[in-house]
């Protein structure tokens, strides 16, 4: 069985792209024409989806964001995973963490029954959290590391004796990573500790979040979150496709930004790999 990171480099070498659209969708953010509908979120996503999918190499849905509208939220999102071409990864934002049996659960949940490609993952509950995730090498995971967000600072930053928090998480990955299906979520408004996480790992796949509204650094991003060849950053991005316009033509503003987004990438890996 081809392993999960090794089927993520070949679709980003085929597809010529590292962005990953996140499909975060907020109903009162749509167009009055889409708001209305019965199964507005469905019709949101499969529009955004048609018109960026020759574009990315994953899409990757945060379930808080199906869970908060409740059954017809998991209906929408059981819909939108139908319409993802299978040619193109799907990571569950999800970032589950719990004890052996609990996880067992949730990985049966996010790949068995919605049909994921991947899940984000909290390892703050150590080996026994993790591990239920990493029986499919076909599966893939993306292990915390150090997240976007300014909170990251109370604890993964936290020294144990003279390792921050964040690198003592991204070593163990790199321990676990026995059947290469492991990658990790580095925030790219992190590019210092970004560079260093890279130097420790310089193969497995890295899902940048933060570019855009989170104010991360495009050019750094690239620059220190590729792998040698110029692949393994997934680079991610939310609002600023989802709602590039808040008008009926919204759907084009959002090819017309991954477009842009997927050409800038290319060309500062195409600087980075002279």
């Amino acid at each position: 069985m081809k392993s999960f990171n090794k089927r993520l480099q070949e679709i980003q070498q085929q597809r010529n792209s590292l962005v990953c659209v996140g499909l975060d969708v907020d109903p009162a953010k749509f167009p009055a024409s889409i708001r209305n509908l019965e199964n507005a979120v469905i019709e949101f996503n499969k529009r955004i989806i048609e018109a960026t999918q020759d574009l990315v190499c994953a899409y990757k849905p945060n379930l808080a964001f199906y869970e908060a509208l409740g059954e017809r939220g998991m209906f929408a999102l059981r819909e939108t995973l139908k319409i993802i071409p299978g040619s193109i990864i799907t990571i569950g934002d999800a970032k589950r963490g719990d004890i052996g049996s609990t996880a067992e659960r949730y990985a049966v949940s996010l790949f068995d029954d919605f049909g994921f490609d991947a899940v984000t993952v909290n390892p703050y509950m150590g080996s026994d959290s993790v591990e239920p995730f990493l029986k499919n090498p076909g599966k893939g995971i993306f292990l915390l590391a150090l997240t976007s967000n300014p909170g990251s600072k109370d604890f993964q930053r936290l020294k144990i004796g003279a390792m921050p928090l964040y690198e003592k998480i991204v070593r163990k990955a790199k321990q676990w990573n026995t059947a290469d299906n492991i990658g990790l979520v580095v925030g790219a408004t992190h590019p210092k500790e970004l560079k260093r996480v890279r130097a420790i790992v310089p193969d497995m796949p890295i899902l940048l979040p933060g570019i855009g509204k989170q104010g991360g650094d495009l050019k750094s991003a690239i620059r220190y979150g590729c792998s040698e060849d110029g692949y393994g950053a997934v680079i991610n991005a939310s609002r600023s496709i989802l709602y590039a316009s808040s008008g009926d033509d919204f759907a084009e503003a959002a090819r017309a930004e991954t477009l842009r987004m997927r050409d800038e990438i290319n060309g500062l890996r195409a600087v980075n790999c002279e």
